[in-house]
């Protein structure tokens, strides 16, 4: 099976997020040039220096089409190097290839770069295109840089291609997910023993702060104009993490963190909230940042697209998830739903695999959709 192949190639380099991708591109940029795609290249430095790459090919000619979207970073995972199955070293058991990114996304990269090469370019009636983006993980940067540099995404937005993301859904069709917006919140107080009078708790100026923002977060997952019962769970799903820099228990902490995490639903205006928490972190003299990371995504489920899509999969209705992907930076894009091989629960896990039936069957389904998008 060609998916398998190069699904065990792909997890062999390592691209995790903080690292360059740079490698896993020019296997997966020889590979496109091999079979029939002209290759755009858009890359920029992260704020480390390290080089990001993104890939967008086309293989045929003429307009619409059908577009592919897939990230080749993966999560950062140290619980990895425990495990038998380590990192990036792929292993096959009871049916499943296990690796790092097997299911988030290397495996389904796989299957459209299996099922692309059954068709020739002359075949092609109307372009396939082949997206391949950086640091999806980590606040879709890349993403961003390809709807702001790709002349290949231009054409696919004037040309109004259809087009697909690729992240795990058990090739079942999704045509909505939640947004991502993080807020960290930074309290400053005075590292000192505990017993003097030097010492400052920037701890006890952080406690009021999270004494409104718990009351907020309640409101959020009552209120019925902060829910959406198309999710589950259909709340903003608001976590809140606290950490401090006190070294021991008898020492003052010098720094309090509060970083929440909201994953705003695409009909949402979540402005009112993030006022409020400006208002308290004023308040309380708290420095605030807040970084909208991506927006939701949404297509409407009667669509032509849609409906189309659930036909040619024989899927009886369309779904949402609770997670982020890319699509929500391809705003400009009409027509497009999530669809890939795996099962979402396996990504991000220390132990990370995709069955080797989901390998088969995306290939399949993706060879279908070519066949359906782009040869009539």
């Amino acid at each position: 099976m060609k998916a398998l192949r190069y699904a065990k190639r792909l997890i062999g380099f390592d691209s995790t997020s903080h690292k360059s991708n740079q490698e896993v591109s020019q296997y997966i940029d020889m590979k496109l040039i091999k079979y029939g795609f002209v290759v755009e290249r858009v890359e920029y430095p992260d704020p480390s220096g390290q080089l990001k790459v993104n890939l967008i090919a086309k293989k045929g000619s003429g307009d619409g089409g059908l577009g592919y979207f897939g990230h080749s970073d993966v999560v950062p995972a140290e619980k990895w190097f425990t495990n038998k199955f380590t990192g990036f070293q792929p292993a096959i058991a009871r049916g499943r290839l296990y690796g790092r990114g097997s299911c988030d996304m290397k495996g389904s990269l796989a299957c459209m770069m299996a099922a692309s090469q059954q068709f020739a370019s002359e075949e092609l009636k109307k372009p396939l295109y082949f997206t391949i983006t950086a640091d999806e993980e980590v606040g879709f940067s890349g993403a961003r840089a390809v709807v702001n540099e790709s002349k290949h995404y231009r054409e696919m937005v004037y040309h109004r291609t259809k087009a697909i993301i690729g992240e795990p859904t058990m090739l079942e069709v999704v045509h909505a997910h939640k947004g991502s917006v993080k807020i960290t919140a930074t309290a400053t107080g005075v590292a000192g023993h505990s017993g003097g009078r030097i010492g400052e708790s920037a701890n006890l100026k952080m406690i009021p702060f999270l004494t409104e923002m718990k009351k907020l977060r309640d409101e959020t997952e009552t209120e019925s104009q902060w829910r959406n019962q198309a999710f589950d769970p259909p709340t903003l799903s608001w976590n809140i993490v606290i950490k401090d820099d006190a070294p021991a228990f008898n020492v003052t902490a010098g720094q309090s963190v509060c970083t929440m995490y909201l994953r705003p639903m695409p009909n949402i205006q979540i402005n009112p909230i993030l006022e409020q928490i400006q208002q308290a972190a004023a308040k309380f003299d708290l420095a605030l940042e807040a970084n909208n990371w991506g927006p939701g995504m949404f297509t409407d489920p009667d669509s032509h697209f849609v409906q189309e899509s659930l036909k040619l999969t024989s899927n009886e209705s369309s779904q949402t998830v609770p997670y982020g992907t890319d699509g929500g930076m391809f705003s400009e894009l009409e027509h497009k739903i999530v669809f890939g091989p795996g099962n979402i629960a396996q990504a991000h896990a220390i132990d990370e695999w995709i069955s080797l039936e989901q390998l088969e069957k995306g290939t399949e389904m993706y060879a279908k959709m070519i066949r359906r998008w782009c040869c009539r």
